[in-house]
């Protein structure tokens, strides 16, 4: 069950994760303010912020942050109302792109996406074009040097767990679910004392697409630009990096 991980480079993803950090901490809020919007306060009765939880955790986000946010979100005098949308276009190549939106102004955050699509190259396209070449999946990324158990025995409490697949990378294990086990699958394995790099429900790429060394370049700078815009949650692409 092993294979090849997108997060082979895991030392460059940590160094960007850390730049940017700022900026994820005030999206992870905003994602536990629609999360607690939706269904209360309260993780042991609202699934989407349990998860939206660990997601802030395995981005260490300090326990205290989270629930300052989440008491702001269930307080009386919290207005803010955001709802969430999904762009969906090419980029460099025709590498399918999938953007998850939270906003308060449908107006606004369409015409930064488009522009960030055209000014890269690409192009944004109508709803359904490129969903169909991804599936939902759970992803739980779990560093090599953290981990407590052996190779052998996380793949094998993982599986027991209802994971559907485990694989080595260079630096990590990742674990795959089916979105609607993720939530049990992540609580038994933080049960057993694991940490996660990364712990949340993804759009996965059923194929992927190899691009030259100036598309890559465009692709790079279209993922950033993207991640840039305050109202953009999460990107997916097909882009084997």
């Amino acid at each position: 069950m092993s294979g090849h991980s997108k997060w082979n480079n895991i030392q460059a993803k940590k160094g960007k994760a850390d730049a940017a950090r700022g900026k994820i901490f005030t999206k992870l809020g905003r994602e536990l303010l629609v999360a607690v919007k939706a269904g209360g306060p309260d993780p042991a009765g609202n699934s989407k912020l349990k998860d939206v939880i660990a997601k802030c955790k395995a981005a260490n986000m300090p326990n205290d942050t989270i629930n300052n946010a989440i008491k702001k979100a269930s307080g009386e005098g919290s207005t803010d109302n955001y709802e969430e949308i999904v762009y969906e276009g090419y980029g460099p190549n025709g590498v399918a792109v999938i953007v998850e939106a939270s906003t308060n102004n449908r107006n606004r955050t369409a015409a930064d996406v488009r522009h960030v699509f055209d000014k890269a190259g690409g192009n944004l396209g109508t709803t359904g074009c490129v969903a169909y070449m991804f599936s939902q999946k759970g992803v739980i990324v779990i560093e090599k040097e953290t981990c407590k158990l052996s190779e052998e025995e996380l793949m094998m409490q993982a599986l027991d767990f209802g994971a559907e697949d485990f694989e080595t990378g260079e630096d990590v294990y990742e674990i795959t679910t089916a979105p609607s086990d993720f939530s049990s699958v992540r609580e038994n394995l933080e049960g057993l004392g694991l940490e996660f790099l990364e712990a949340s429900v993804q759009m996965v790429p059923s194929t992927t697409v190899a691009l030259d060394e100036h598309g890559a370049e465009k692709m790079n700078k279209l993922i950033d630009s993207l991640n840039d815009l305050d109202d953009v949650m999460n990107v997916y692409h097909n882009w084997e990096e």
